[in-house]
């Protein structure tokens, strides 16, 4: 089983070592591994280049301007030639080596007519110490009805077959933050796939990301997840969507 691994990139020279290298250190080898860069400016290609031997002809990468992070994605999508496909945002990297095991024996001891997908946990760190968790995301009691609220399993960690994206569509480019909330709304929601949780912490992730990095970010990715519930059909609206922050503050503990 073949999983597809995509990494974008944009001027992320200062953090895409430490993602190149967990993946390096994956202790399952069936890896298809895309980089998509947005045309870098600084030595993000220098550092790809570098790594690319590293990979064995595992690595593909392109280089060219693109529309924003989804754009990227989407692009990362359409070459990736896997059964499983997952993202791995440049400044992360994963928790352990055995991340992508995980998900493949899941999958392969799984009834291939009873999984579509499978999500876990991640956690945050300051940029300026990796080792100490300061937010834990767990996905463990998320339910399809509670993105209504704006909750949804935490992103990275989500590996799904490559036909659903064939089949439900690419990342929406109508969105600056939630194209990865709308795209979960659409798949568990209106489309209804068949997942499992699985108990494990997969990526470490910088704390800064575009979506909580300051509360103009934050009120716009309210509006965009609650216009994502209503675009896929699913009553929501802003008040209910910000109720999420409200649990979000016992990720902190």
């Amino acid at each position: 089983m073949t999983i597809s691994l995509i990494t974008t990139t944009y001027n992320s020279a200062t953090t895409l070592r430490d993602t190149f290298n967990s993946v390096l250190s994956q202790t399952y080898s069936d890896i298809d591994y895309w980089v998509i860069d947005g045309a870098s400016t600084d030595t993000t290609l220098d550092i790809i280049k570098e790594y690319e031997e590293k990979f064995n002809g595992h690595m593909h990468w392109i280089s060219e301007a693109d529309k924003g992070l989804y754009d990227a994605m989407n692009k990362g999508l359409m070459h990736a030639t896997g059964d499983i496909v997952g993202i791995l945002n440049s400044d992360d990297f994963f928790t352990s080596d055995d991340v992508l095991e995980t998900v493949a024996k899941t999958f392969i001891d799984v009834n291939p007519s009873e999984l579509d997908a499978v999500y876990g946990d991640i956690h945050f760190v300051k940029p300026t110490n990796l080792n100490k968790c300061v937010r834990y995301y767990c996905s463990k009691n998320f339910r399809p009805w509670l993105m209504r609220f704006g909750y949804m399993p935490a992103h990275p960690s989500f590996y799904a077959k490559k036909e659903l994206f064939i089949q439900y569509g690419l990342y929406s480019l109508d969105y600056k933050l939630a194209a990865d909330f709308d795209m979960m709304v659409r798949l568990f929601c209106k489309h209804h796939i068949k997942t499992k949780y699985i108990q494990k912490d997969f990526v470490t992730m910088r704390t800064g990301g575009a979506s909580t990095s300051n509360l103009s970010h934050r009120l716009l990715l309210t509006k965009e997840d609650a216009k994502a519930c209503r675009h896929n059909g699913i009553y929501s609206n802003y008040i209910m969507c910000s109720l999420k922050y409200i649990t979000k503050i016992f990720e902190f503990l």
